[in-house]
Order: C-alpha cells, then sequence, then structure tokens
C-alpha cells in the first residue's frame, strides 16, 4: 500500500486549517454564485419613465388577472378592451385580428384530429425610423379555465404593457418594433399560429422575444432559442440587465414535448428567444394564481429584460443577428459568459485527454498506480448511480406519506424537501468516498472522478452540445488544478490553492445548475438535481479529500480511528437527510391557503341520458373518492376526451342540451359525399367537437370555419377523424366534410364543453383545504350525443 504521503494530490502539513480555508473559499464563491441568480429589487411608481416599473406593470396586472379569461369569454373580451384602450393611449397603431387559427407544435386536441380557435389578437406597431427588420414582443393574454392567470400570462401581458409604455418616451427605435398579445394559447396555440402564418407584419419574419411563466417567483431564464443562436445569445448576453440562461436548458427544451406562442413563430420561421420564469410552480393553472402570487422583483427583471432586449435588437441591423451555429452559454455572477459552439467538442476531447495526462503525472510522481487508477474511474460511477437513484426513492417515500403531492408539479414549500435531496447527495458521495478512500487512494478517486466527468463531456458534445460544458469545463479546471498540486511543493499551500481553485470553476457551474434543475423538473425528477450535486462533488474531490485524515500508513488503532473519523461526514449527512425531509413534512401541509389538489370532471351522454363523473387522479383523494369508484374509458362517447383510462363514478343526469347539428347541404359526386354542416352549441360554452366514426365513412377532405385541415389517416376504429374548435361564436361553425362511406349512414359524435362543477345535480363544493388541479380538463362540463345521417 502507497504511504499517505504520496496518495493525495493534496496533502498539506497543517491539514485542518487547509480544509477549512478550502471550504471557506468555495463557501463564499457559492453564495456569490446563487447571489447571481436573485431577481432585482422592483422599482415604484415613481421611477424614471423611460425604465421598467414592476409596480407599474402590476396596476395593468390586476385588471387583467381579476377573474379567469379563457378564451372566447365575456372576461376574455374585457381584458382584450383593456389592452386596445392602453395601447391607443400610448398613441400605438393598434388593431385586433380576428381570425380562426390553427393549432401549433405538438398539441393536439383531440384523438385523431385537429383543434382549432377563434382567436382575437390584439397587435400593436412603433415604426421604426430605418428599419432592417422587425421586433415582435409576444405575450398570451388568455388564460386556463381553472384560473385567472395572475403569473401566466398575466404577467407578461401587464410586463409588454409597461415596455410599450417605456418605449415611446424616448426616441423611435431603427426597426419596427410590434407588440402582439395572443389569444387561445392555452387552448392550442392558435393566436400565435394565426398570427405568425397570416398577418401581414408578421409576413417578413423577424426576431421574436416571448414572455411566459411557469410558476410564480424565481429567476427568469432564458430556456429557449431558435438554432444558429449565437448572434442572439451575443445580443442577450451584452443587453439585458439580468441574464439568466443556459444552452443546456435549451437543448433539454427542445427534446421535450412542450410548446409556447414561441413554438408557432419558430415553425414560421421566425428566430428569437423564449423567457419565463418556473419557481413556485404549485399555483401553476390553478384558482391560485392571482396576482397576489406574482413575485413584483420576478415581473421587475421580467420587464427590464424585455425592455433592454427590445431597445437593443431594435437598433441593431437585424440581418446580421443570426449565426452558422449555436453557442455554449450560463450564468456566472454579474453576466452570461459563452462561446462559440464549434469549440465544444475540441474542449471536451481536450479534458479527456487532460485526465489521461493527469493520471499518467500521478502515477509517475508515486501517488498511484494503473490499477488503482482502473478500479478509481469504475468506483466513481457508483455515486453518480447511486445519488440519483437514492434521491427518487426519497421523493416515493415522502409521495407515500403525503399522497397530495403525486399531482402537484411541486410542493408549496419546496426548499426543505429540495435541501434534503442535497444532503443525500452528500450522504453517498461521502459514504463512498469513506468506504474506498483508503484501498484505491485518494488521487485515484480523484482522477476517477474527473474520468467521469470529462467522458460525460465527450457524450453531450454530440448528444447535446449545449449541454457539453456542464462537465467539460470542471473537468478541464479540476485535472489543470490537479496537475498543478502535483509539479509544486507538495506539502506546502500551492497544491491547495490549485486544487480549490479548479473545485471554484465546478462550483461556478453546477452549483446554479442544481439550483435551477430543482423547479425546472420538479421533485418528483429530483434525482436529475442529486445527480449534478454528485458530480459537483466528484468535481470537488480534493477538496473534500482534506476533511479526512492523511490516509495509509497508520498503525492499527490510528487507522481505526481514521477510519471512524473518515466516516463522520456520511453519518452527518445522512441525520441531515433525515431532519430535512421530516421538517418539509411538518412544514409543507395542505390548508385552506395551501389546498390538495383533485381533479374532477362531468359528462353527460345526452342521447342515452346518462352521465359520470370522470378524473385523471390515479389514486383519488378522499374528496375525488367520493364521485369516482372504477376505471373505465370514455373514448366511445366522448371521442374528444381522448383513450386514456379515467377514474369513473355515476353521476346524476343534468338538464343540459347537446350541440346542435344542422346539414346545409349534402351531396355526393364519383362516390365521395360531400356534407356541409353546422355545430351550433347550444349553451354557453369553452369548446365544441365533432368526431366522425371510421366504421361509417372515411374522411379524405375538410374545412372548419372556412380553414382547410389535413384529414389524417385512421389507424383504428377507436381512432375517429375529429375537430376539436375552442372559442366558437353563438352562432356555431361551419364544417364541411368529405367522405368515403359504407353505403350506409354516417354516424357522428358531438360534444360541448363548458367550465364549473357548481350546480351541477349531487355535485357537492370542496371543503377549505380542497383544491383545484392546475389541467385543461379540470372543472370540464362535457355534453355530447350521437347524429347519424342517412
Amino acid at each position: 500500500m502507497l504511504p499517505a504521503a504520496d496518495r493525495a494530490l493534496a496533502r498539506p502539513r497543517r491539514r485542518v486549517p487547509a480544509a477549512l480555508a478550502s471550504l471557506a473559499a468555495l463557501l463564499v464563491v457559492g453564495v456569490i454564485t446563487l447571489a447571481g441568480l436573485r431577481t432585482p429589487a422592483p422599482l415604484g411608481t415613481g421611477a424614471p419613465a423611460d425604465q421598467f416599473s414592476a409596480e407599474r406593470a402590476y396596476g395593468h396586472l390586476r385588471t387583467i388577472a381579476a377573474e379567469t379569461h379563457v378564451a372566447g369569454s365575456p372576461a376574455a373580451e374585457r381584458v382584450r378592451v383593456h389592452l386596445e384602450t392602453t395601447l391607443r393611449g400610448l398613441g400605438l397603431e393598434t388593431e385586433t385580428q380576428d381570425t380562426v387559427g390553427p393549432e401549433a407544435g405538438q398539441l393536439s386536441g383531440g384523438a385523431g384530429g385537429v383543434t382549432l380557435a377563434r382567436v382575437r389578437n390584439v397587435v400593436a406597431r412603433i415604426p421604426g425610423t430605418d428599419p432592417t427588420g422587425r421586433v415582435f414582443l409576444v405575450a398570451h393574454y388568455d388564460s386556463v379555465q381553472s384560473g385567472p392567470g395572475g403569473n401566466d400570462d398575466g404577467a407578461g401581458t401587464s410586463a409588454l404593457l409597461e415596455v410599450a409604455r417605456a418605449l415611446t418616451t424616448g426616441p423611435r427605435p431603427r426597426n419596427d418594433v410590434v407588440l402582439v398579445f395572443t389569444d387561445a394559447e392555452e387552448a392550442c396555440l392558435c393566436g400565435a399560429a394565426a398570427f405568425a402564418s397570416s398577418h401581414p407584419l408578421a409576413a417578413d419574419g423577424g426576431v421574436v422575444l416571448n414572455l411566459e411563466a411557469r410558476g410564480s417567483t424565481g429567476p427568469v431564464i432564458m430556456f429557449e432559442t431558435s438554432v444558429r443562436n449565437a448572434g442572439l445569445v451575443e445580443v442577450f448576453g451584452r443587453a439585458a440587465p439580468y441574464p439568466v440562461g443556459t444552452s443546456f436548458a435549451v437543448e433539454v427544451y427542445r427534446l421535450l414535448p412542450n410548446d409556447t406562442d414561441f413554438t408557432a413563430f419558430l415553425d414560421q420561421g421566425f428566430v428569437g428567444l423564449n423567457a419565463a420564469y418556473i419557481d413556485g410552480a404549485a399555483v401553476y393553472h390553478t384558482p391560485l394564481d392571482t396576482p397576489d402570487r406574482v413575485d413584483r422583483g420576478t415581473l421587475q427583471q421580467h420587464g427590464a429584460n424585455a425592455l433592454a432586449l427590445a431597445r437593443e435588437f431594435g437598433a441593431i441591423d437585424l440581418a446580421g443577428v443570426t449565426a452558422d451555429g449555436d453557442a455554449s452559454y450560463f450564468p456566472l455572477p454579474g453576466g452570461l459568459a459563452r462561446y462559440p459552439g464549434w469549440l465544444t467538442l475540441p474542449l471536451a476531447l481536450l479534458a479527456l485527454a487532460g485526465v489521461g495526462l493527469l493520471g499518467w503525472l500521478a502515477r509517475r510522481r508515486g501517488r498511484t498506480s494503473w490499477p488503482r487508477l482502473a478500479a478509481g474511474f469504475g468506483l466513481a460511477l457508483v455515486p453518480i448511480v447511486v445519488a440519483p437513484v437514492g434521491a427518487q426513492l426519497l421523493w416515493a417515500g415522502i409521495t407515500a406519506i403525503r399522497p397530495g403531492y403525486a399531482t402537484l408539479l411541486d410542493p408549496y414549500r419546496p426548499l426543505w424537501y429540495r435541501l434534503a435531496v442535497l444532503a443525500l447527495a452528500g450522504t453517498v458521495l461521502c459514504a463512498w468516498y469513506a468506504l474506498t478512500r483508503r484501498r484505491v487512494g485518494p488521487a485515484a478517486l480523484a482522477v476517477g472522478g474527473f474520468g467521469w466527468l470529462a467522458v460525460l463531456g465527450v457524450a453531450l458534445a454530440f448528444l447535446a452540445p449545449g449541454g457539453s460544458y456542464l462537465t467539460t469545463l470542471p473537468a478541464l479546471a479540476g485535472t489543470l488544478g490537479g496537475l498543478l498540486a502535483l509539479v509544486g511543493r507538495r506539502d506546502g499551500v500551492w497544491p491547495v490553492v490549485a486544487v480549490t481553485a479548479g473545485a471554484t470553476v465546478g462550483v461556478l457551474i453546477l452549483l446554479p445548475t442544481v439550483v435551477l434543475l430543482f423547479p425546472a423538473l420538479g421533485l418528483a425528477m429530483g434525482g436529475v438535481a442529486a445527480l449534478f450535486a454528485a458530480l459537483l462533488g466528484l468535481a470537488a474531490l480534493p477538496v473534500v479529500d482534506l476533511l479526512h485524515p492523511a490516509a495509509g500508513g497508520q498503525r492499527a488503532m490510528a487507522a481505526l480511528r481514521a477510519r471512524r473519523a473518515g466516516g463522520v461526514p456520511a453519518l452527518a449527512t445522512a441525520l441531515t437527510t433525515v431532519v430535512l425531509a421530516g421538517v418539509g413534512l411538518a412544514v409543507d401541509r395542505f390548508d385552506a391557503t395551501h389546498p390538495v389538489p383533485t381533479q374532477l370532471m362531468y359528462a353527460l351522454d345526452a342521447e342515452t341520458g346518462t352521465a359520470r363523473w370522470l378524473s385523471t387522479e390515479t389514486d383519488p383523494q378522499p374528496w375525488t373518492a367520493r364521485y369516482v369508484t372504477g376505471t373505465d374509458r370514455a373514448g366511445d362517447a366522448f371521442p374528444a376526451l381522448g383513450d386514456e383510462e379515467f377514474r369513473v363514478g355515476p353521476a346524476q343526469p343534468a338538464a343540459l342540451p347537446a350541440p346542435r347539428l344542422d346539414v346545409l347541404a349534402d351531396q355526393t359526386d364519383a362516390g365521395v359525399r360531400t356534407l356541409r354542416l353546422r355545430l351550433v352549441p347550444q349553451r354557453p360554452v369553452r369548446l365544441v367537437s365533432l368526431h366522425v366514426d371510421p366504421a361509417t365513412a372515411t374522411v379524405v377532405g375538410a374545412r372548419v370555419a372556412g380553414h382547410p385541415v389535413e384529414a389524417e389517416p385512421v389507424s383504428g376504429a377507436a381512432e375517429p377523424f375529429g375537430v376539436v374548435f375552442h372559442a366558437p361564436p353563438p352562432e356555431g361553425i361551419e364544417v364541411e366534410l368529405r367522405l368515403r362511406t359504407t353505403g350506409g349512414p354516417v354516424s357522428l359524435r358531438v360534444m360541448d364543453g363548458s367550465d364549473g362543477l357548481a350546480g351541477l345535480p349531487g355535485f357537492r363544493p370542496r371543503p377549505p383545504g380542497v383544491g383545484v388541479v392546475g389541467s385543461h380538463e379540470s372543472e370540464l362540463v362535457a355534453v355530447a350525443r350521437r347524429y347519424s345521417l342517412p
């Protein structure tokens, strides 16, 4: 066994002071790093006229999010009037684009069908003095049906009104600045799709800045860009006063089946940036998303960034804003670090080569051996695997105790649980290190940890280039620190300084990632944050080693005491994990202010006169269990609800009329039957749908409200061709179907949907402490019937 003096990258004479100094340095760096993610202080109504004021924006927010305002509702019309009045009061050219918009992106409104909506977009233009293009500032003014949308997207909408006011106080921009307040984003992104595809101002494309929210607090993150974003990111980094963004988030978001209005613009060839804040997601899409839940500091960051970017993009030559490739970028205290994407793979390979050089030099200096290096590399995989698995098991245990968490994006007060996940990752790392350090040696384990960081950097360079920096740069810095430590005086202060400097880079890069991953993915995927916490531990392994007694060479009793001392950090972090999880359970209880979420719908088949309660809860809460007792599918009678399995229970039929279907024309030519129909809701509704039974006819063409829609191939009898139309006018919508029939009657299923279960027979209102799940189906009242056309 190698003597202790030769088995660590840094072996100071005074181990305890060196450890305390290194940890203090990393702690200071960590605090400064986290401070860089804090939101700014909100400016009041007395702020200079050319600056963004969160308080002035909040005045609009109180009006916009005063009530639920789903697309097509009278409340949405009141919001639209407020937008128009405010913009015209600023002297801006303002119009309402009243049209039918198709769905955009990957959203789908019905099984085997397409989604459309009647939309009323509000558009205002600040004409440029010498335009090289157009800058589009975008936010959606509709809310979900289950809440007033204070954050989503009342904050973005009110911020843009304040941005518009600030822009009109100074000189006109060089480029046109167009403010687009879209409709029906929550339903289908139809407002954005209609504007981007058909509005004259959108004909030549441009730069889009979209403002969104999926939470109620926290930093505003620039989480999505168009491709070839290097030029856009350069502008963002230099112009935004509070730039928080990461190319890793862009890579992840491009892989997810999620969409915002930004998607509709990308589909039409626009370029731009998409920003949102995501912490405090428990209120997302719920009745709790009220104006008082909007963090004023977050609103200040949202608007101040948007204003600065509008001015910068409004002033530059937009013809040169796109580049050949994507940039790698990440937040640093005081700014945004960025480098060209073409450097990604060379840096990753350099890190890998550096680890190899470090291993060779460590062996040459007698710190380790080739077998130990191989063992160190293999064993370094243990915390990378065990930490995320342990975090997922921890959350499974917590949700077993508190089942209501299963339907929340995040707990109302998630801090204690997040800290418990980090403590668990620390427990895994400390226990692993205590068990392997003496046999394998600190130098071999450190090189093995850097090795995995470098390997992951190379893998990410091929699979998700924008995320490669996360492990490549810590590996490079750690390797360089290790090399400097080995070439310096072995027992002096220089090796400690070198490895601490290397670990500092890991803290600067990985700590913000861990912090941002928690709200981005929620505690249900806390294992991802635990993974990066483990990687941070590996990046700091030479500093972690300073906490342990000198390894090897001790007498028996001394060695035993050293092993026991080495296990103290693991025991301490394990106890901390238990305490933090317990505090979380004690602090984050469901109550009237923080209700347990429940989901319930009502479905009435007007043809048979039968009704059912439906719920998407897999393990129904006690309140929901009063209504649903079994499982079933609703697709046969309600194809617009899809073919998923619901929790179901019998309900009393209500006196609600189904939509009326009028036949306006019916003719057959060359074996193709053309039906022109009018679908008319018989009550105030949010949506209507029409589905064709594939057993009776195959749709070969269709038009809805004059808009051609694609007749998708039917894959089976369970997937009829259908159309879901949001915000239908009272007079209904006209549908034209071109069919190949089987020779018998054509069977059609129609449905409408309204919101709110109050007043239905057998419904008992939720008591205090029971809330509504933030979903697009919550509180839906669906009424359907079948029509048979001979």
